[in-house]
């Protein structure tokens, strides 16, 4: 677990005492059940629901003998009980107070989750609305492609987190169930109008069908929504850290006023919190496998499941819940620097236009092979440019491509002068945004 910098509402989620306490609110919802189908007197189903307790050191002191936690967790709250305390615990099997009581943790848990999922596109939607039109290169393999806007890069981060939080909202009713079925999930000694009443209790749904346990591929589902959520959040992370490399240096995570970035070089500002999500996301996905591995259990039940749930319940929703928290930090104080990318955008002279100049010749009746022909021709003349470390502009001030393309007699027979000046044209690529923007942002 990332304790050192854990969320104390989520951390509390997961204690010992957490988990004792959903066992007990599990218990008790079974009482009242039973009260309620006249099995038990009312009166002793007020006593429990009143007075039953439990300690923590005591469970530990009782399960050093018995070596087993449900034994001993039911044994410490009959001691708080009087006569009444048979009907503890009654017709019911380990794992119908162990799986209900972690269905209560893990909603709990998501539905943190799920708030802080709804922060974070917030702060994503709100600079989105800051950079909507603010200009930078779009890349693809690492190389200049066309121009885009810094808004519309976020937009895909708000689209995307968008489609987690629809996915995790449809993951909470999948592991919202509970059940008290009994040993082998027959109902011998329970009727099914128990389970519907305790269920309905605790705010949870029946298993329909259960064996001895709650079926793991809700576990799994689970674990998979967060672990690809977490790989879209890292893939946010990634592009920060790119975005704050030296040589390209158009965002950078807020350095505070005494932070420090090397023990050796004191000039350092490094993506440190990007970097720790990428970490954490890989954690995250680490847990989706144990998570999967615990669907096939032997026949009605084994235990095999259990170790695993003890480390990777807890540690996934602390680890994604932290995870949230720090790209949201990130992205609300993230520096950008409009100018630098208006700086990379000019960075290969004009290159970045060369599309546009291409879809103008085809129109004027040039084959699509000429016209990629003469187009892709100029472009490489600029790179050979560049390489040789030319300005990036000539000495008109025109960028090289822009002079390249107007001293080929070939593209002049087809596109004038004001027509290939026009190609070269930033407002040309943001004409779309603001209905793209509605589109993302409708809801």
């Amino acid at each position: 677990m990332v304790e050192r910098y854990a969320r104390p509402e989520m951390v509390e989620k997961w204690t010992q005492h957490a988990r004792y306490a959903a066992w007990l609110e599990v218990e008790k919802a079974a009482v009242k059940a039973w009260a309620k189908l006249g099995k038990i007197p009312q009166d002793d189903a007020d006593k429990i629901v009143k007075n039953a307790t439990f300690s923590v050191e005591r469970i530990e002191e009782i399960e050093a003998v018995t070596k087993h936690d449900l034994i001993a967790f039911n044994t410490s709250v009959s001691e708080s009980l009087g006569e009444e305390s048979r009907w503890f615990h009654y017709g019911m099997t380990s794992s119908d107070a162990v799986d209900t009581g972690v269905a209560l943790q893990m909603k709990a848990s998501l539905e943190i989750i799920i708030d802080d999922v709804k922060m974070l596109m917030e702060s994503i939607k709100k600079r989105a609305e800051e950079h909507k039109m603010t200009l930078m290169v779009g890349r693809s393999h690492g190389i200049h492609g066309e121009p885009i806007t810094f808004g519309l890069t976020l937009a895909v981060w708000y689209d995307e987190m968008s489609r987690h939080l629809e996915n995790l909202e449809q993951t909470m009713d999948v592991i919202c169930v509970g059940q008290i079925s009994g040993a082998m999930g027959n109902f011998a000694h329970a009727p099914l109008e128990l389970e519907e009443y305790a269920m309905a209790e605790l705010g949870l749904k029946p298993e329909p069908c259960s064996n001895q346990v709650v079926h793991r591929d809700r576990y799994a589902r689970l674990a998979t929504a967060l672990a690809t959520m977490a790989s879209s959040i890292e893939k946010f992370a990634v592009q920060v850290r790119h975005l704050q490399r030296t040589e390209v240096y158009e965002c950078e995570e807020y350095f505070a006023k005494g932070q420090k970035g090397s023990s050796a070089m004191p000039h350092k500002r490094n993506p440190i919190l990007t970097e720790n999500i990428t970490g954490l996301a890989r954690m995250i996905r680490s847990y989706a496998m144990p998570a999967m591995e615990n669907v096939a259990l032997w026949h009605e039940r084994d235990i095999s499941h259990s170790s695993t749930e003890r480390f990777w319940l807890p540690d996934a929703f602390i680890t994604t819940n932290f995870m949230l928290h720090r790209m949201n930090n990130v992205i609300a104080n993230l520096t950008v620097m409009p100018e630098n990318m208006m700086k990379n955008l000019n960075l290969t002279g004009g290159l970045v236009f060369s599309q546009r100049v291409l879809l103008e010749l085809p129109i004027k009746g040039v084959s699509r092979e000429d016209a990629y022909r003469i187009v892709q021709r100029n472009a490489m003349k600029v790179w050979e440019e560049i390489q040789q470390g030319k300005a990036t502009t000539n000495e008109k001030g025109e960028s090289l491509y822009l002079g390249h393309l107007l001293a080929d007699d070939e593209l002049r027979n087809s596109l004038s002068e004001e027509a290939i000046r026009d190609c070269f044209n930033y407002d040309y690529y943001t004409k779309n945004v603001d209905a793209i923007f509605k589109r993302v942002f409708k809801k």
